[in-house]
């Protein structure tokens, strides 16, 4: 059964935008972040979603291209990587030109990270922006977060995630800046989500809701979900598996 923060969406399909955050949302989380990868069925239901709703769009720290790879570029379905960074458009990865004057600046943090990483943890990097990992070495927490400070020292901005920071270029991105801009007009707004980033997405439907629109912000939660993303959500459901099963039910419906 659809839970009810989301029968708009169903009564209401052609007035509906539908944002999904990937890494812990559509695709389970994983030691290895190159290895994540959608639960099978998802990209099939995104192309069912899009037939049925206005707009479908993926929200993600990830590359455009890297979304594009692993959800097999779902027909209709608007990718939006490195928070807005990056849109795909006719099949055609766009950049933003606003970042691309830091592209020297996170390339030389990506270049020390890599100089001083610890055993286990992983630099990961994406063009415009670093993502610095230590889910395989807890340890390594402290050198992420002296790499975060230079790195903000010299004009980037961090964003924490899940034993991970994302340094990028200090240009306003963030998926509620993405969420504000492709939902413009549209009636009912909702938003999938499992981690801190996702925040502002959940703070911008919160707005249009001031404004009238008719939202749901569901919190894809597990043990490491931090408290404050369910505690900002309308619906909070067990992991990408229990997201994926409300998905199908809104495509089937």
């Amino acid at each position: 059964m659809l839970p009810a923060v989301l029968e708009p969406l169903r009564e209401r399909p052609t007035e509906s935008a539908l944002f999904l955050d990937f890494d812990g949302t559509l695709a389970p989380i994983v030691e290895d972040p190159a290895n994540a990868r959608p639960l099978a069925h998802v990209p099939g239901v995104l192309t069912r979603l899009a037939r049925r709703l206005a707009l479908v769009a993926v929200v993600s720290g990830r590359p455009a291209q890297f979304l594009v790879d692993a959800l097999d570029a779902p027909p209709g379905v608007h990718l939006a990587g490195l928070y807005g960074l990056e849109d795909v458009l006719d099949g055609t990865v766009r950049r933003s030109g606003e970042a691309e004057r830091w592209r020297p600046a996170v390339e030389e943090a990506t270049r020390h990270a890599r100089a001083g990483v610890p055993p286990g943890a992983e630099v990961e990097a994406k063009g415009l922006t670093v993502t610095l990992h230590w889910r395989r070495a807890p340890a390594a927490a402290a050198w992420a977060a002296a790499e975060a400070r230079r790195a903000e020292d010299a004009g980037l901005a961090a964003q924490p995630g899940r034993m991970a920071i994302e340094l990028r270029p200090p240009v306003g991105a963030d998926k509620g800046a993405v969420v504000t801009r492709l939902a413009a007009g549209y009636g009912v707004v909702a938003f999938f989500g499992d981690d801190l980033g996702d925040l502002p997405a959940f703070a911008a439907l919160g707005a249009m809701a001031a404004a009238g629109t008719t939202v749901a912000r569901v919190a894809v939660a597990d043990e490491e979900t931090a408290p404050e993303v369910a505690a900002a959500a309308d619906l909070v459901v067990d992991g990408p598996t229990e997201a994926a099963a409300l998905l199908e039910l809104l495509a089937g419906s």
